[in-house]
């Protein structure tokens, strides 16, 4: 009788076990879970930004390509902003309504309120639309953060928006960002 008791105990200690596969590991990634990511070719994360790329040379917007879209992506937005400025935070860049078809932006991005390939220029700091690239005032160091949001909608903003009001209309539609940082000095 004992003999039936210990094995009866034994089968149900091992029943509880569940699969050794699954004990203590981690649940797997849901199938739509994504690494989205964006990379800037003209120079590596946390590197200068090249001078083409600044208010002394060409003052023209790097190419920029992203990857790992997440799933029901409408829209990006891009924003490049300089949170070393003297004054305070300083946008470079607001674009948004870009296309959910689009792995990246070409080089040289034309600085019209409404883009042909899709998208909108919205109003940096400076109050003009389109990019502007770094040009801080000589001697400290400054960073300039590139983020880029995978978002769930189109957003109802046109070109006049600047960054307050792009990140109030983005609000709970981010499926996904990335962030890129580049430094210049003067």
């Amino acid at each position: 009788m004992l003999g039936l008791l210990v094995a009866g105990l034994l089968l149900a200690v091992a029943s509880c076990g569940g699969d050794d596969e699954t004990q203590g590991n981690p649940p797997p990634e849901p199938p739509d879970a994504v690494d989205f990511r964006m990379t800037i070719g003209a120079f590596e994360e946390g590197a200068l930004v090249p001078t083409r790329y600044s208010c002394e040379g060409e003052n023209v917007s790097p190419e920029i390509v992203w990857s790992g879209v997440p799933v029901g992506t409408n829209s990006f937005a891009v924003v490049m902003d300089d949170p070393d400025a003297p004054r305070g935070v300083f946008d470079h860049w607001v674009l948004f309504n870009l296309p959910p078809s689009l792995n990246g932006l070409p080089e040289n991005m034309p600085d019209t309120a409404v883009l042909v390939s899709g998208g909108i220029n919205g109003r940096n700091s400076t109050g003009n639309i389109g990019y502007v690239g770094p040009c801080p005032p000589p001697g400290n160091l400054h960073h300039y953060r590139f983020t880029v949001y995978a978002l769930d909608t189109m957003l109802g903003l046109d070109s006049s928006a600047d960054k307050q009001n792009l990140l109030d209309a983005l609000s709970g539609h981010i499926l996904a960002d990335s962030l890129y940082t580049g430094t210049y000095q003067r």
